[in-house]
């Protein structure tokens, strides 16, 4: 068998392609969890940024084939249940990466073509070393610091207010600045306080950290402050969200308003072309050793404010700014054993476990291997040596075998949770339980992804609970969540506070964290069903076209394919695994039994004020003043939706220069067009409404 993962991307047929971005969207699922949300990575940051640049290649060669659950829609991981959550203003995107000095030149091609600026167009660049801790928010209103915040998931962080005020770096107040600013920045442990802190930690006799990063999210969200005014803690400025005024037009310019008002910035510098940005990425990457803190690689950002605004984010993550990482780290370890894990889609993912190794800071234990074609090709096996590579905080990836176990790995032909004949469609990469709905393994996962923290989020209900209740026969489908309450003590049940490990307390505790979870919202509640290729991005896209609970449900549970995939970034994979899970009769009383125990929040329109709001377009053509993808951005802000195709449903076509099956079919149907300059005239008029 061929081993996809050694491919490169031009190489790839369409079918090896799709078996990669299923390896992929798996891998990188698993190692976003492993690092924001227990802050225990388990590989490098250059192994886990590979994998995210492969998946975009792959996706930008077959668009076609991009998956439900994307990485490429992702943004970090949820919060955690310790702290109140804080909606961010404006939403905290991650950066894309580059690795070598054909992706500086690339990221800079890419924003000469999306403004159409000529080659010899001035283009200043702000480079800047990129500090390895976590983002936080600050908001300060008439200069007074009011409240903090985590990332969390780009939208919603935890409020860690009181934590943030003892880090010295952070002023309580400022003058002369804006009446509502948010500072956003780096939270970080210096290597001297680093290792103060695991000398205290080793005196009393607890575990260490294992590096600054990791040491600096435990003590941010110490729910005692003193905890954390013990840890010394930096935090360096390096952006903003919600301001009332900015004080520059620039990013250099509003980072030194920043360090005027008392905010520690990193040092940088201006970069005019992607020589002078490898040459500033390769000094500082020699010197990071003489750092007083971890910096993991070179921030690049447009300097011009207004272009930043042009360029605006694709999915999660801004099109102005990249980072440039540095080189990975790697070390050799053994394979203990190899576990097969069920997965709620009945997928069987083999784990390496690993003998614990150091890999730049971080302890490494396990390592995804991915599925059989790629355990056969590298030849890994149980006693094998191994060579791990990790490049900074999050994933381990097994790269090669150094010296071959002893007996070759069988992959099972049965499901290890319920025993039923596992099946390897034609084409696919992944065997899979054939057990269906009685496989318990299958059952259990499902219903842990519907209490996750991206889905309905319920505090004090994880997997040991969720299993505890499907095993006691208490909860077997969704619904059954929210009638736990009602039906606590009756048949034949001891009540759920006389349970091993259960209490008055904590049972009230939870039925009241379930009760909150009754409102949730559309998106939230289309991602947690846990239908096959319908992630968190499209999740979004679906609840943003319908925006309400009963228009998508009349939207899926008819003939509506091709509804389906006019909805720009909606593909025929998805449109039809959305239409089979409501065309199952099983699925559709799940559904039916789910909803009325809920209030689903519509969702809102990107802007209700625009005379674009709610319809729909097409774009055809060549256009000469700005990029279509520019364009499909501004006309999305302004609350549009755009297709991809032209339909009766169509409400306006832009044609640009050479327009044409698209435009002959909008005059066919009798749908308006218009050209450039009339688009342009359009949004001007809606900006300023």
């Amino acid at each position: 068998m061929i081993n996809t993962a050694a491919l490169p991307v031009s190489a790839l047929s369409e079918d090896q392609a799709k078996a990669e971005l299923a390896r992929l969207a798996f891998e990188i699922g698993f190692h976003d969890r492993a690092y924001y949300q227990n802050d225990a990575p388990e590989i490098s940051d250059a192994a886990y940024d590979q994998s995210r640049r492969r998946n975009s290649e792959i996706e930008a060669r077959f668009p076609g084939l991009k998956r439900a659950d994307s990485p490429s829609e992702r943004i970090g991981a949820p919060v955690t249940g310790g702290f109140a959550k804080v909606r961010h203003s404006r939403p905290m995107l991650s950066l894309g990466n580059a690795f070598k000095e054909a992706d500086v030149a690339d990221f800079l091609a890419g924003i000469r073509r999306f403004l159409k600026l000529s080659e010899d167009a001035p283009l200043a660049i702000v480079a800047e070393p990129k500090i390895d801790g976590l983002s936080a928010a600050l908001r300060y209103e008439n200069g007074i610091f009011v409240q903090g915040a985590t990332r969390g998931d780009g939208e919603i962080g935890e409020d860690i207010t009181a934590n943030l005020r003892t880090i010295a770096d952070i002023p309580q107040s400022i003058a002369g600045a804006p009446d509502i600013l948010e500072v956003r920045g780096e939270v970080f442990m210096s290597h001297a306080a680093f290792a103060k802190l695991n000398r205290r930690q080793r005196d009393a006799g607890r575990p260490e950290y294992a590096n600054p990063r990791n040491a600096a999210a435990g003590s941010l969200r110490q729910l005692d402050a003193a905890i954390t005014a013990g840890r010394r803690l930096g935090f360096r400025a390096y952006a903003w969200g919600e301001v009332s005024a900015l004080p520059g037009a620039t990013q250099s310019a509003v980072l030194a308003a920043l360090e005027s008002w008392g905010f520690q910035v990193q040092a940088h510098e201006i970069c005019t072309n992607a020589a002078q940005m490898t040459a500033y990425h390769a000094a500082m990457e020699a010197g990071r050793s003489k750092m007083p803190y971890d910096i993991d690689g070179i921030v690049y950002k447009v300097d011009r404010l207004d272009w930043q605004d042009r360029l605006g984010a694709a999915s999660r993550t801004p099109r102005w700014a990249i980072a440039h990482k540095f080189a990975a780290e790697q070390a050799q370890t053994l394979v203990e054993s190899i576990d097969i894990q069920v997965g709620r889609t009945g997928k069987l993912t083999p784990v390496a476990r690993l003998k614990p190794v150091t890999v730049g800071g971080v302890v490494v234990s396990n390592a995804t291997l991915h599925n059989e074609d790629y355990i056969a090709e590298k030849h890994i096996s149980v006693g094998a040596v191994v060579l791990v590579q990790r490049a900074g905080d999050v994933i381990p990836q097994v790269l090669e075998v150094v010296k071959p176990g002893a007996v070759p790995f069988e992959f099972p032909m049965t499901c290890p949770a319920c025993g039923a004949n596992a099946v390897r469609d034609e084409g696919e990469v992944d065997w899979r339980c054939g057990g269906g709905l009685i496989c318990a393994a299958q059952a259990v996962e499902r219903l842990r992804h519907f209490v996750s923290r991206n889905a309905f989020d319920i505090d004090g209900l994880g997997e040991k609970q969720i299993r505890a209740f499907f095993e006691a026969g208490v909860v077997r489908a969704p619904a059954d969540i929210f009638t736990l309450q009602h039906r606590d003590g009756m048949e034949g049940r001891k009540p759920l506070r006389d349970w091993d490990g259960w209490g008055d307390t904590s049972a009230e505790n939870l039925f009241a964290a379930i009760e909150e979870r009754r409102i949730i919202s559309l998106d939230r509640l289309i991602f947690a069903l846990g239908i096959r290729h319908v992630g968190q991005g499209n999740a979004k896209l679906l609840a943003r076209r319908y925006e309400t609970k009963d228009a998508f449900e009349a939207a899926v549970s008819g003939d509506s394919l091709q509804e389906l995939l006019d909805i720009d970034g909606i593909g025929e994979k998805v449109a039809k695994a959305l239409l089979a899970f409501f065309a199952d009769d099983h699925n559709k009383d799940v559904w039916t039994a789910l909803v009325a125990e809920l209030r689903v929040q519509d969702m809102a329109r990107a802007d209700t004020t625009s005379p674009l709001a709610g319809r729909t377009l097409v774009f055809t053509g060549t256009l000469e003043q700005t990029s279509r993808a520019e364009a499909k951005v501004r006309a999305e802000a302004l609350g549009a939706r755009v297709s991809g195709s032209v339909s009766q449903k169509t409400d306006m076509v832009i044609a640009g220069a050479a327009a044409g099956s698209k435009l002959r079919k909008a005059q066919e149907l009798g749908v308006k067009v218009i050209d450039e300059a009339e688009w342009l005239a359009l949004i001007a008029t809606s900006n300023s409404q």
